[in-house]
């Protein structure tokens, strides 16, 4: 709001001194509260054009500001150029009465009406169990899509996959073994790069459950059997991981299709036109050295196997092809390396990368005192997904998973997770929640309810325009949140709105007040709980009534 607000105000002193911006004016909240509410830098921005010093435009423009000042308090000039507005309490006396008027949809907007948005996230080939890196991968995903979704975009979630390749005949191996093993050779050889887990045995005894020992001759058809058997059993494991976290995808793309529907070929081909596809040694190159990066790479292997590279550009291309107006990819740092061969690829074959937005994630690391964690206590094996789940639950791990920036590596802090104190940053936002239900709560047990038009003239009390202060910030923290991939931006405003509610609860009476103060605040605290369910609803954590 203070944005909207103040935009056409200073654009109209521009006006007056002959400039026309062109790009919107830059506010920010100032670091320091004492400098004001508001702060811009515009006068910095147009020393080189109006050709004089940065206090000096600060000075002009501020004097060419048409302010009313039953709203603004004061504007001054600070530092080399700063220029500091300092609002006055009617200002956000007024701000309260608006947003109680959008209701249950403050923080939301249309920003991305009429646009579309793909984000690809997960993406895990069902060879396993997921673990702790992939869920940081789900929530990061999963949230930017909430993001999306909460500023108006139409989204579309996927998963990615595929269930063949060598991963999955080496899963297919991995079984096969174990199921021997159960059945009648304790010491059949495992092979040298099988997986280990725990779950392949698993499988494997649900393998001997239902088919008993019809497989034993392992043919190449019991083999596929094996590998059928175990990627149905892995996928819905890995759903059923997702469903704890309230996680959907909307479509499963497998990229055996991209074969099948001979996309893949389609490429090949059109790279053969361009000049950028050639043969050496037995395998098919593309010529990434004539699109601006340094080496050629290999699309397919001698033995007639694509590499990565290929299909990902296919992939895309067939995503781009359903015209999204932007798609998101979640990655984790390994895949770092493919980006641009992919995005180089797609640009010669007519299509524009800017509108595809990779975020390379870092990885997790288990702390607890300090100290890395490997082995679950519970299971005293390595962390899965669902044994983190299962120790500290949903809320926390939604919560942890994107509370950092996601180019950093993150460290889960256990014993911070298992805290049930504020100390614990998810159940010191859903306390605030609960905390106002339960004010609720009681007024409705006094019969008492929230007027319809309540006098918001009457909060002056500093914690009261403070937590309007809070209010303000959060739809813009939303927005920013979504436009600049960064799910920590929101997660930190809730917890700095959260803040300020305590600090406003334990200030102020509510119920106890004089009849329309009570209402004001009643009033207030009903838009606090909006942001805060609506905050917490995008970042995939539950906003509890009680606690």
């Amino acid at each position: 709001m203070i944005n909207e607000y103040l935009q056409p105000i200073f654009t109209n002193a521009l006006t007056k001194l002959g400039i026309t911006p062109d790009e919107p004016i830059v506010f920010e909240a100032p670091k320091i509260a004492e400098h004001g509410d508001a702060s811009t830098n515009i006068a910095m921005k147009l020393a080189k054009t109006m050709r004089d010093n940065p206090r000096n435009i600060a000075e002009k423009i501020i004097a060419n500001l048409e302010i009313d000042s039953h709203f603004i308090a004061a504007v001054e000039s600070a530092g080399a150029g700063f220029i500091n507005i300092r609002f006055a309490n009617a200002f956000f006396q007024n701000a309260i009465a608006e947003f109680a008027q959008i209701g249950e949809s403050f923080g939301k907007s249309n920003y991305g009406k009429g646009k579309s948005v793909n984000v690809e996230y997960v993406s895990v080939n069902p060879t396993g169990l997921l673990h702790l890196g992939h869920g940081r991968n789900a929530c990061i995903g999963d949230t930017i899509a909430n993001l999306y979704a909460a500023i108006g975009y139409d989204v579309t979630r996927e998963y990615y996959f595929n269930n063949a390749g060598n991963q999955m005949n080496i899963l297919a191996k991995s079984i096969y073994t174990r199921y021997r093993q159960q059945l009648d050779e304790p010491d059949y050889p495992f092979p040298e790069d099988g997986y280990h887990g725990d779950y392949v045995r698993e499988i494997a005894a649900g393998l001997v459950s239902e088919v008993g020992s019809s497989l034993i001759a392992g043919t190449p058809e019991d083999l596929t059997k094996c590998r059928k058997f175990g990627e149905e059993w892995c996928f819905a494991k890995i759903k059923q991981t997702l469903e704890r976290m309230n996680i959907h995808q909307d479509l499963y793309f497998n990229e055996d299709t991209l074969y099948s529907d001979g996309k893949i070929e389609q490429v090949i081909a059109d790279f053969r036109k361009l000049g950028l596809a050639y043969e050496k040694e037995s395998a098919l190159w593309l010529a990434f050295s004539q699109l601006g990066l340094k080496d050629d790479r290999v699309i397919v292997k001698s033995s007639g196997e694509p590499t990565y590279r290929l299909p990902d550009i296919a992939y895309h291309r067939e995503k781009f092809n359903r015209g999204y107006d932007l798609l998101v990819d979640v990655f984790g740092a390994d895949h770092i390396a493919t980006v641009p061969d992919v995005m180089a690829g797609l640009r010669a074959l007519g299509y524009e990368p800017d509108k595809v937005k990779v975020l390379i994630h870092q990885f997790v690391t288990l702390t607890e005192n300090g100290q890395q964690v490997k082995m679950s206590k519970r299971t005293g094996k390595n962390y899965t997904l669902d044994d983190l789940l299962d120790e500290v639950g949903e809320d926390v791990v939604r919560f942890f998973l994107i509370m950092r920036g996601i180019s950093t590596h993150m460290e889960f802090d256990l014993g911070l997770a298992r805290e049930q104190s504020d100390k614990n940053p998810v159940f010191y936002l859903q306390y605030a929640h609960a905390r106002i239900c339960s004010v609720f709560e009681n007024a409705k047990e006094k019969g008492i309810y929230v007027s319809d038009k309540p006098d918001y003239s009457l909060l002056n009390h500093d914690t009261e325009i403070n937590l309007i202060k809070s209010l303000n910030t959060f739809p813009d923290a939303v927005l920013a949140s979504a436009m600049k991939f960064e799910p920590q931006i929101l997660a930190e405003n809730l917890r700095q709105l959260a803040t300020d509610f305590h600090f406003f609860y334990h200030e102020c009476r509510i119920l106890q007040a004089e009849e329309e103060l009570m209402q004001a605040r009643l009033g207030l605290i009903r838009v606090v709980r909006f942001a805060l369910y609506n905050g917490l609803s995008i970042l995939g954590v539950k906003a509890p009534e009680r606690m």
